[in-house]
């Protein structure tokens, strides 16, 4: 790993460069020390680095051409438990759309084409260092398509629905949630236990309750107007 060595202000971009062609990554070093919000920590090629050297210079964004699902940006991650340590930008990429999705999957913030001018590459710097995504219009629909599919495939989660409680288990959760037994209930409603126990049942399935005190919460949780 090739470090730059100079003062970083507090302020600065801090910038890590892996790319295989040394000519790319000097003239890249030229563009952004002509920025004063911009400084390139280190540089390499992406078969001489490993996650933990790289991690190591502690930047903020890492420029890359070169791109597999394992590497740069999934690897560290996992090494890091699922923390990004930084922003990844993809430059001289192929409008190539699975590629891109690939990319995205892998947490790339950044996605830029061959035809990308050096302007471009310092403001998707500065846009992926605030957090903003930055990536070719012409792509823009692949991977609204993709989030659509992926949301058609969720299985969707429904709220449940109020438990319709005829007017005699209104009356008797009632009194579930006074305390009393199935005796007192039984006693109260001029029912037979074995009802009130038929009734309880048939109400801990409609709420899903594992308990007396769970149905009366759940139930509760729907609306009904239950006074301990």
């Amino acid at each position: 790993m090739d470090p730059v060595s100079e003062i970083v202000p507090c302020s600065s971009i801090r910038v890590f460069l892996m790319m295989e062609n040394r000519l790319l990554r000097e003239a890249l070093i030229r563009l952004f020390r002509k920025r004063s919000d911009l400084v390139v920590l280190g540089q390499d090629g992406p078969a001489d680095a490993t996650a933990s050297q790289v991690l190591e210079t502690q930047f903020d964004v890492l420029v890359t051409d070169s791109f597999q699902t394992a590497w740069p940006t999934a690897k560290i991650a996992c090494e890091t438990q699922g923390q990004a340590a930084f922003k990844a930008i993809l430059i001289g990429m192929e409008p190539d759309e699975e590629q891109f999705i690939a990319a995205v999957r892998a947490g790339v913030m950044g996605y830029l084409l061959k035809d990308a001018s050096a302007s471009d590459l310092v403001a998707a710097v500065r846009a992926v260092y605030r957090g903003e995504a930055v990536c070719p219009p012409q792509l823009c629909s692949t991977l609204f398509r993709f989030v659509s599919h992926m949301v058609d495939e969720m299985p969707i989660e429904r709220s449940a629905s109020r438990p319709d409680l005829t007017l005699r288990q209104q009356q008797l959760i009632a009194l579930v949630a006074k305390g009393l037994t199935n005796k007192e209930i039984a006693s109260h409603l001029n029912l037979s236990e074995f009802t009130v126990r038929n009734h309880i049942h048939r109400i801990l399935k409609q709420v899903d309750a594992g308990s007396r005190s769970e149905a009366v919460e759940a139930i509760r949780a729907h609306g009904y107007a239950i006074s301990s």
